[in-house]
């Protein structure tokens, strides 16, 4: 079976970018909304971002016609009864997601596969909303969907393998690369960024540095395309700090997860970043950016605390089998734009270097959050790396 026609619920920013991406490839869309001013805006957001792709010589005018004439937008849940494949992008809300799929699978045949692109849901919770649970599995694409390589799928414990199949296949004929996940909190990019923002707000705290040099010392030294704290008020401040208190109360309150409160009360200021013109740093027209104190040594000291508890979360995930190595190094590099593979970067460090890195900060701090992989210390003792 090849998936021809294509039904996405919710015309935001997701919605639209998804079903830009299955028209692109062919599939007939139909592009679903409550509230026909989203239609309206979705329609005229695809618009400008084809002829902006005309603009810069990525497609001609024939082709803007064919993606658009793809895609059918709808204001009638019955109207998605003869797709292969739904998938939904609305709130996140588990509730809300539950009686859509419950009304969707009234009209849907039974081959249908109605997928989810939760970031942080339970699949398996969201599947038990069904009759028949083994078609739904999660579909996760990452924001700007039309840009963005990486697509999390994730089955839940219901999902069957034929559903399985042939959605990793449908995302790779999409063009994208497919990263399996097992259905844990987080699947593998937001759980295992969290360190990212979590220990960088955490030298916060601890006033080793600014948020303008902590963002120096990673893009210096590491090489990351954006500071932690520039991505945080780019995401939105209220977004990433629910994400992070999610993914920390789904893992019964496991201290590796723990919010930072500097980052709540951000959120409860109103401090939300771009969006709001104000975050940990000033958006407003006239703002001075502030400099950052170019320490090197500071800067591998922020550096190499911040990646080896990257590395020590990539590596957990593959210890727990949340997914393969391979899996987990493309998810970080295609879904969040990291310079390299953590697991690869472990293996460039050292193993020795992880385990010991990792063993200083518990032995100063004694929290559970600085605990090292099994698996990293595995490898120490065996001499083993990720790749070679």
């Amino acid at each position: 079976m090849a998936i021809k026609n294509v039904g996405v619920i919710g015309g935001g920013t997701m919605g639209s970018g998804i079903a830009q991406v299955a028209a692109t490839a062919g599939c007939k869309v139909k592009l679903f909304d409550t509230k026909n001013e989203a239609l309206d805006k979705a329609k005229a957001a695809l618009d400008k971002i084809l002829n902006r792709l005309i603009e810069k010589g990525r497609i001609d005018a024939s082709e803007k016609s064919r993606i658009q004439d793809n895609i059918q937008y709808v204001n009638t849940l019955k109207d998605l009864g003869d797709s292969d494949l739904t998938i939904e992008a609305i709130i996140e809300n588990l509730d809300i997601k539950q009686a859509v799929f419950s009304e969707l699978e009234s009209y849907v045949s039974d081959d249908c596969i109605i997928a989810s692109n939760t970031s942080s849901l339970s699949i398996a919770s969201i599947a038990s909303s069904l009759k028949k649970p083994e078609r739904c599995v999660g579909i996760h694409f990452f924001n700007p969907a039309p840009l963005m390589k990486l697509v999390e799928v994730i089955p839940a414990i219901q999902t069957s393998k034929e559903v399985l199949n042939l959605s990793v296949q449908t995302i790779k004929d999409w063009k994208k690369v497919v990263a399996v996940a097992k259905d844990t909190p987080g699947f593998i990019v937001n759980r295992v960024a969290r360190p990212f923002y979590g220990e960088a707000l955490r030298i916060y705290e601890e006033g080793l540095a600014d948020f303008v040099t902590i963002d120096w010392a990673l893009k210096s030294k590491g090489g990351f395309r954006m500071g932690p704290f520039e991505l945080m008020d780019f995401i939105g401040n209220d977004v990433n700090y629910t994400v992070t208190e999610t993914v920390f109360s789904s893992f019964y309150f496991d201290p590796r997860y723990k919010p930072a409160f500097t980052q709540k009360r951000f959120s409860e200021a109103g401090y939300l970043g771009r969006k709001s013109g104000r975050g940990y740093y000033d958006y407003s027209e006239n703002a001075v950016k502030p400099s950052p104190k170019e320490d090197s040594e500071l800067a591998n000291q922020i550096f190499d605390r911040v990646l080896v508890m990257l590395i020590n979360e990539a590596a957990d995930a593959l210890f727990l089998n949340i997914a393969s190595a391979e899996d987990i190094d493309n998810a970080m590099t295609k879904g969040v734009n990291y310079p390299k593979g953590l697991l690869a970067w472990a293996d460039e460090k050292s193993m020795d270097w992880c385990v010991s890195k990792l063993d200083e900060l518990y032995d100063l701090y004694h929290e559970d959050r600085y605990r090292c992989s099994p698996l990293l210390r595995r490898m120490n003792q065996d001499g083993r790396n990720f790749f070679s």
